[in-house]
Parts: structure tokens; C-alpha cells; sequence
């Protein structure tokens, strides 16, 4: 029996289920499992428009997983056996920078690991993946009917509960539920009909296609001084980013030992209509990335797909309801591959959606909790956006994104994968003690990090050095390597608190650091000034950091670990300590 026509029968066989869920793509799929896991007497549909299984390799961009995301998948989920048998394990991003010397992988600035991060993540094959998901939703119990295109929703009917309209092999059929999710991606069938559409001011447009075989950048040079910067294959392992100005290429290995390859680009650098079919995509990086066409265009006999999105970044108005329906992945908000966090954010997503259902069907009142988690999430949306924002244009100065990748690291091991690790993101109590005021350790966090992103915008016109045959490991700075070791770290609610206390305090104490140096560098302003983290400005010599009774002092170790990533001419230092490192 096929597939689509098993789980055709299987879902036929009820009218009504707790849960109906529109769209089975990763973001439904997981949600499903996870509800399952926690409930396995929750009835759940699935309707799911493709009407075959998932091909694999040319499938669905998202390949490449963190660490949030990575947690959800294995620890949440229980999947840990299957990506370790049957997907690839990940060696962190990779990043190359701009070079004068492109066609020279060996001259480029390399930033990434060298050894195994403590914390595991994954390069999935979403074909393979998907296709894995949803028989594992069927063994759970769960019907997942593929080839079924939604045609309406009807929500809480007079009976109390939603009407879900959907054609299947020709014949329209109607299902009830108590719950309703949309999880049909960009197709976002309740954002549509309801209306809470949000654009977000990040216009950025993508490429990418799959190739057959295996594309191992170590091959790309046979410079042994920077071939044993690593040991060998874990190059191959790495998410990839070749950047410079307004764009980056990434490079994925599959488990289908296939691989992906992307261009992200912003259109005020990079036309849209110079990437958008693959004889054009090729033509653009041989002008872009000469040693990336070099080594690719010979494997294009062997494209196996070539999809492209234009302007993907968007928002969303609303996300939970207590009217018992909700929005996941994409459906909701989407805002940059850069990072790889789209599966974080469905990880975060599911469980604020699935702590809801699950609260539902126990009776129990869940208004405030909804409007809790939908004004959460819509916070961790906005204080993430900076992130991304005009920083396109930043891509082509080395010292700049050298700096701000280390940052972004640091603010994301240290705050909302902890937080997710130890289970924070549904507990209101918590959540009501890191942003209930303005000066709630959660707002003052996002403030920091807000305050950084328009630094580094601000800092462009004095950045123009180009370097090169550098390497760093984000594991030289002690304090990126303390946050990565305590993502996995499992605290009380009291211990949590006083730990994401203590790591935002080493945050400001970065962030001061990164403002020190930065200004005398622009301002020639003392290199032992005191600086507040949350009034930096680089516009005047005369920085009111100087001035503020809040500004901290230059802490010895911090200024080692910001002179670990600082290309230009340094000053001297004392020594450093470091509880991980000794």
C-alpha cells in the first residue's frame, strides 16, 4: 500500500481529532511528535499537500542546524539515535572573508572551530529527514494525509470547535478539530485570512541548488599550513560562508553525500536578476567567488534542482490564540539563513504552541499564558531583527564581521539557548522576572544587544583594511568557550535566574571591551576609559560613556579575549585567566 493512500485510509476513519494541523513540512511534523511524545492519546491530523514522499536532496532548503535547534531535535524529541545514524554531524559555522586573493582559500581570513563543539549539532537532509518524520507521526498514531490542499478554515464553530475544508483525490472533505495550526509555511492560510501580515524592513533575496556527490572545501588548496589548521574532514562537516560585500555563498554537505550550495545577497549590491536561474547564478559567482566557480562548475552536470526566493524575510502580527489555534515556522515569522536559525526558531515556536494544546486539553485556562507567549516570542522576533538588518553591507569588512560574529555568538549561547536548554521559555514566572519592567535582565539584554548592532553600523566608514591568512576559533576567547560549555548545564529557576545574571554582566563587560577598542582606534579616546554598555556612541569624541556614573572599568580577562579578535595594532595587555581554559 503507498504511502499517501495508507495514511488516506487512516485519516478518513475520524471526523473530529484534537488537533488538525495544515501542512506537514519540518515545522507541523515536529510539532506533531512532540504533542505525541507528551500525550500519545492526543488525536492529531496532518494534511499535508504533497502527495508523494519527500525527494531526497532537492527538497527544502534549512539544512543546516545550532545549537537551540539541535537540542530540540535531539533531547525534546528524542531523535538522537536516528540523526546520529543517519544524518550528518555538524563542525560549526565556518566563515570566510574578503581577500584580495579570492582564488586563494588559504589567504582568506578563516573563522570557525577547530576542534568538536561540546554541544552537538547536525546537517540534515530535509528530504530524508521529512520523509522520517512522518512515518515516526504514523507509529505515534498520528494520520498524516498527504496529497490534501486546504481549501478553508472555519474558526470555532457554534459546536465550539474548528471546521477544516480540504480536498483529497478529487473529492472535498470537511474535519473537525478543537485545534488548529497553520504550519503551511509562506502559504500562511490563517495569516491570509485573518490579516495580521507584518512586512519587516530586511530585503534580502536567495538562490540555492543541490548537486550530486561531495564537495569537500580541504580540497581546495594545497597549502599544508592551513590544511592542518584542522584535522581532516572536519572542513567538510562545517556550514560554510564564503562573504564579502552585500552577500554570502554557502557550501552544506548532505547525508545523501550530496551537497547544497547558496547565494544571499542583498539587491541594493547584488540584483536580483543577476542570480535568479542558474546560468546566471554561475556567471555571478565567477565574477564574486572565482574559486567557488572554479570548483563547482564542473558538477554542473550533475544540478539536481535550482529554487530561488525573493525578498523572504517577513513578520507576523499574531502567533497564539486562546480562541485554541496558532501559527508555526514559517507561517509565523521568517528573517535570515545567516546562522542557521530557522529551526531554533520552530523549536521555540512548538514549545510554546504545544504547552498551550497540551494546558487545553487539561482544562485549563490558557489566556494569559497565550498572550504571555505570544508577546515573548514577538519580542525574541524584534530584538533578533538587528541582527540581520543592514548588516548585508557590513559583509566585505573583515574586522567588523569578525567582531560582530563573536558577539552574535556570545549573546546566543549565553541567553536564549540557555533559556531553552533549561526549559525557561514556558515557565511564566521566569519569564515574568526577565521582562516584566524596562529593567528586567531580559529587556536590558536585548537593549546591549541592540546597542551593538548599530555599533557595527556605525563603526563601517573607518573599517577598510583588508587582512588575510588569518584563523580564529571562537574557542581562543575563554568567554565564548564558558558559554558554549554552558548551554547543556541544567539549573533551577533560581540558579537559571542568577545565571543568565552573571552572563549578561560578562556581556556588558564585552560589549564595553568591543566600544574601548573600537573608539580609541576612531577617536584616539583612552584606551582605560570607563565605558557604559548602554550608551555607547562612536559619533563624538567626547562619548558620553566617558561621562556616565554606570561606565565599567576595563576587566583584564575580557580585554584579552577582545585582543584575540582585534586585527589592528594592539596595546599592551596583562595576563589572562580562564576557568575552562586551565
Amino acid at each position: 500500500m503507498s504511502q499517501s493512500n495508507e495514511a488516506s485510509n487512516t485519516a478518513t476513519r475520524q471526523e473530529s481529532y484534537d488537533v488538525v494541523i495544515l501542512g506537514g513540512g519540518l515545522a507541523g511534523l515536529t510539532l506533531s511528535l512532540q504533542l505525541k511524545n507528551s500525550n500519545p492519546d492526543i488525536s492529531i491530523l496532518i494534511l499535508e499537500m504533497r502527495s508523494n514522499p519527500a525527494s531526497v536532496a532537492g527538497h527544502k532548503v534549512g539544512e543546516s542546524t545550532v545549537e537551540l535547534g539541535s537540542h530540540y531535535l535531539r533531547e525534546v524529541l528524542g531523535l538522537k539515535e536516528y540523526l546520529e545514524e543517519f544524518q550528518l554531524p555538524k563542525h560549526g559555522l565556518r566563515f570566510f572573508f574578503t581577500s584580495n586573493r579570492k582564488d586563494d582559500i588559504s589567504s582568506r581570513v578563516e573563522l570557525g572551530p577547530r576542534e568538536r563543539l561540546p554541544v552537538p549539532s547536525h546537517q540534515i537532509d530535509r528530504g530524508t529527514f521529512e520523509n522520517f518524520l512522518v512515518l515516526r507521526n504514523k507509529e505515534l498514531g498520528a494520520d498524516v494525509l498527504l496529497g490534501a490542499r486546504v481549501k478553508e478554515v472555519d474558526l470555532l464553530q457554534s459546536d465550539g470547535q474548528h471546521q477544516v475544508t480540504y480536498m483529497h483525490q478529487q473529492e472535498q472533505k470537511m474535519v473537525k478539530s478543537r485545534w488548529v495550526v497553520d504550519a503551511t509555511s509562506r502559504a500562511g492560510i490563517l495569516k491570509k485570512k485573518l490579516g495580521f501580515q507584518k512586512p519587516m524592513e530586511h530585503h534580502v533575496n536567495a538562490v540555492w541548488y543541490r548537486i550530486k556527490g561531495v564537495v569537500d572545501i580541504d580540497d581546495w588548496s594545497t597549502d599544508e599550513k592551513w590544511k592542518s589548521y584542522l584535522k581532516p574532514g572536519l572542513r567538510y562537516l562545517s556550514t560554510v560562508h564564503f562573504m564579502d560585500k552585500g552577500y554570502w555563498v554557502w557550501v552544506i554537505p548532505l547525508g545523501s553525500k550530496n551537497t547544497s550550495i547558496g547565494i544571499v545577497a542583498d539587491p541594493a549590491v547584488h540584483s536580483f536578476d543577476d542570480i535568479n536561474t542558474y546560468e546566471k547564478a554561475m556567471k555571478w559567482m565567477a565574477i564574486n567567488e572565482p574559486l567557488c566557480y572554479k570548483m563547482l562548475e564542473p558538477k554542473s552536470a550533475d544540478l539536481i534542482d535550482f529554487l530561488f526566493l525573493k525578498h523572504y524575510a517577513h513578520h507576523t502580527g499574531t502567533l497564539y490564540s486562546s480562541d485554541r489555534w496558532g501559527v508555526t515556522g514559517e507561517s509565523g515569522a521568517f528573517l535570515d539563513p545567516f546562522y542557521s536559525p530557522g529551526t531554533d526558531f520552530i523549536a521555540m515556536n512548538n514549545c510554546w504552541l504545544s504547552d498551550l494544546i497540551l494546558r487545553d486539553l487539561q482544562e485549563e485556562d490558557i489566556t494569559v499564558r497565550a498572550s504571555v507567549y505570544e508577546q515573548s516570542h514577538l519580542s525574541l522576533i524584534d530584538n533578533w531583527i538587528p541582527v540581520y538588518q543592514n548588516k548585508y553591507l557590513l559583509m566585505g569588512r573583515t574586522q567588523i564581521m569578525v567582531v560582530k560574529i563573536l558577539w552574535d555568538w556570545a549573546t546566543y549561547w549565553s541567553v536564549p539557548s540557555l533559556l531553552f536548554t533549561n526549559k525557561a521559555l514556558t515557565d511564566i514566572q521566569m519569564l515574568k522576572e526577565l521582562f516584566s519592567t524596562p529593567t528586567s535582565i531580559g529587556r536590558k539584554f536585548g537593549l546591549l544587544n541592540k546597542k551593538m548592532q548599530d555599533l557595527f553600523l556605525d563603526w563601517a566608514p573607518y573599517d577598510n583594511e583588508v587582512f588575510s591568512s588569518r584563523y580564529i576559533d571562537p574557542f581562543d576567547l575563554c568567554l565564548l568557550r564558558d558559554f558554549q560549555y554552558g548551554i547543556e548545564v541544567k539549573h533551577t529557576p533560581a540558579q537559571l535566574l542568577q545565571k543568565i545574571e552573571a552572563n549578561v554582566d560578562v556581556l556588558e563587560k564585552f560589549a564595553a571591551e568591543i566600544f574601548r577598542h573600537i573608539s580609541t582606534y576612531v577617536n584616539d579616546t583612552p584606551f582605560d576609559m570607563k565605558v557604559d554598555p548602554y550608551a555607547i556612541c562612536l559619533t563624538s569624541k567626547t562619548s558620553r560613556s566617558l561621562e556616565n556614573e554606570n561606565g565599567l572599568a576595563v576587566d583584564p580577562f575580557v580585554r584579552k579575549d577582545v585582543e584575540v579578535m582585534w586585527f589592528y595594532k594592539k596595546k599592551d595587555i596583562g595576563p589572562r585567566d580562564c576557568t575552562i581554559c586551565q
